[in-house]
């Protein structure tokens, strides 16, 4: 199965840095050309996906909020 077409603006296409694997959820950082990007899913996505170190990948972000604060 290949993915034709996806609605999510905020792609970065990378290669896998680091998997820190836990018993339910494992820790995945994608080394992009806009620098790391860690994401959380469950150790049976990454299993089930064949991820390992050095794996091409792409991260898809979606956000439904983004909060800004100012520091002083």
């Amino acid at each position: 199965m290949s993915i034709i077409a996806i609605n999510v603006r905020n792609q970065f296409k990378g290669r896998v840095k680091e998997i820190i694997e836990g018993s339910v959820v494992s820790e995945v950082d994608v080394e992009t050309p806009a620098g790391i990007i860690t994401a959380v899913i469950t150790t049976r996505s990454v299993k089930e996906l064949g991820l390992t170190v050095g794996s091409d990948v792409v991260a898809l972000i979606k956000a439904t909020e983004v909060s800004i604060a100012t520091l002083a």
